[in-house]
């Protein structure tokens, strides 16, 4: 919270500033009335801060993109046998790659943390939500402002972070983060899952906010609760969004052949007929043995196609944002029905 007066007096600020016609505070309220430009003033380091990042994060990542292209019209995009495309490109980009990736990955939580938990949990510690019910505002209005404003800055700056991002990364994919979409950090960072899950933690954040009342501890529940569901995500969910592929190929022949941009998963052993046993099995002892009693003759690996890759995101995305939507409910029905 930026302020800790009443809200009452924070109105009378806003009515009786006499800026100029033409002055930047002035304009601004022309575009925001009443509630939202109150809402505004109580959060506007946290929202003035998420703009400024916004607008240097897509002008660095638009710069960027100008020499990127130069290198791989340079040197392409296929990862040579001997290593040093993949070598230069990371001397080259790899910190940018891991920087943005990181940016729009700890984006979400950090959204959540400082502009979600305080949201509402400020007004109760501070009492003005007792003086928000003796004005002339329905709780209705004060909850639709409330959410509304920050949850469509916190949306709009990480939708543009995002494309921004993918627009740098997208025609770099095979070399970016090791050429590993799935784990390397790429499919938490671009598409629409950054913005999923920063809606989904910020109505979290607002939630637990409620639920305790107390900024500190709000701000600490919703981190403690960004790692866990993060660790959820990463180990439970993100390889169930699709459906993985294999390819076959002899016990003791060369492969597997792999798409240049597909992410290795998991390597099995086969019998001619699809029976699959683990990798390690018959590899100690009798090993020829022991593959001719189980009919082993081949190996498998299984793999994510980079063509997979939009449909796991929309996926994961629509699972987030469902999530999101259940909270915001629970949160406006308890704002209507429940004493704050």
């Amino acid at each position: 919270m930026t302020r800790t007066s009443t809200a009452g007096a924070e109105v009378a600020d806003t009515a009786d500033s006499g800026d100029a016609p033409g002055d930047a505070p002035a304009a601004r309220r022309e575009l925001l009335h009443g509630l939202p430009w109150l809402v505004w003033r109580r959060h506007r380091t946290f929202l003035r801060l998420a703009l400024l990042v916004t607008v240097v994060g897509c002008a660095v990542f638009a710069y960027q993109r100008i020499g990127l292209m130069d290198f791989l019209h340079t040197r392409g995009t296929t990862p040579d046998p001997d290593g040093r495309l993949a070598n230069d490109f990371q001397n080259a980009y790899g910190q940018l790659f891991r920087s943005g990736s990181q940016l729009l990955e700890f984006l979400p939580v950090l959204i959540g943390v400082f502009l979600g938990a305080p949201l509402i949990a400020g007004e109760q510690e501070h009492g003005t939500l007792k003086l928000v019910s003796t004005q002339s505002v329905s709780r209705g209005r004060w909850v639709a402002a409330t959410l509304a404003l920050p949850l469509t800055v916190a949306v709009l700056c990480t939708a543009l972070l995002s494309a921004a991002f993918t627009w740098l990364w997208t025609p770099a994919h095979t070399l970016a983060m090791g050429g590993d979409w799935l784990t390397g950090g790429a499919f938490d960072s671009t598409g629409p899952v950054p913005v999923a899950w920063t809606l989904f933690l910020t109505v979290c954040g607002i939630a637990l906010g409620m639920l305790l009342k107390r900024v500190v501890r709000a701000m600490a529940a919703t981190a403690a609760f960004a790692l866990v569901t993060s660790l959820a995500w990463s180990e439970l969910l993100i390889g169930r969004l699709g459906t993985l592929r294999s390819v076959s190929y002899p016990y003791d022949g060369d492969g597997p052949d792999l798409p240049p941009d597909a992410v290795r998963i998991d390597d099995w052993v086969s019998t001619a007929d699809g029976k699959l046993y683990g990798y390690g099995t018959c590899v100690h002892g009798d090993a020829e043995a022991c593959r001719a009693k189980l009919g082993i003759v081949n190996r498998v690996t299984q793999y994510f196609d980079y063509g997979q890759m939009a449909g796991m995101q929309w996926l994961g995305a629509g699972i987030l944002l469902a999530l999101a939507a259940v909270v915001l409910t629970f949160v406006v029905w308890r704002a209507h029905r429940r004493p704050l």
